[in-house]
């Protein structure tokens, strides 16, 4: 039975969060297709984990048998996380932008799971080539050629996490404008955001069964 470990990360709950909404979109095409499967839920803003320490960092790069009582609670922890993601066919992440970059309980996640010699920089990686779903949505429009171009922090920072250190099989999904229902600036703007927005969850769900069918390939 095929995995999926779905990450959200929206302060936003529910259809409040165009993130959330797309996730829910790709998770409940996966679940069409994996009926019998597994879905392992995180939700990083009701449920935070906790930022890296100085215990949790240094007992990665340590023998076991050497931890401190602290370094073993803090280290327990992270390998839950990273057990997670090495069990996993497939991971799907709701990242919206914050101030041009992640939400910090996200970043916080990641720093628990990147850890060299186990899930990065080392060939006996587990999760090297785990197809990676990222929904990066975003109050406004980062695209190449817009004036904000520059200020895109989410895909930039993803990629090289996610692909380039983690090695995992990156792809993402990119509602935009998602401040004009809300913001009587961007009123012009619904009309796009609200194509935008249709467009990310039908991608969201042929992306889920286009993964699913390589999971299960």
């Amino acid at each position: 039975m095929a995995t999926l470990l779905h990450i959200d990360s929206s302060v936003f709950p529910g259809s409040a969060s165009t993130s959330r909404a797309v996730t829910d979109a790709f998770r409940t095409a996966w679940r069409e297709q994996h009926p019998d499967g597994t879905v392992i839920y995180r939700d990083l803003a009701a449920e935070p984990v906790p930022h890296i320490t100085a215990e949790a960092h240094t007992a990665g790069f340590a023998a076991p048998d050497t931890h401190s009582p602290e370094q073993a609670e803090a280290f327990t922890a992270r390998v839950k996380l990273i057990e997670e993601m090495e069990n996993a066919d497939a991971i799907l992440i709701g990242a919206p932008m914050y101030n041009f970059s992640i939400p910090s309980t996200l970043k916080a996640w990641l720093d628990n799971v990147v850890l060299i010699g186990r899930t990065a920089m080392t060939e006996e990686s587990k999760i090297k080539g785990t197809p990676v779903t990222v929904v990066a949505s975003r109050g406004g429009s980062y695209a190449p050629g817009t004036p904000r171009a520059g200020f895109e922090y989410v895909q930039n920072y993803l990629e090289a996490v996610l692909r380039d250190m983690l090695e995992m099989d990156l792809g993402f999904i990119v509602p935009e404008l998602t401040m004009a229902p809300s913001n009587p600036a961007m009123s012009d703007l619904v009309p796009l955001f609200e194509a935008s927005r249709d467009k990310a969850l039908q991608d969201a769900a042929a992306k889920a069964k286009d993964v699913a069918e390589r999971v299960a390939a």
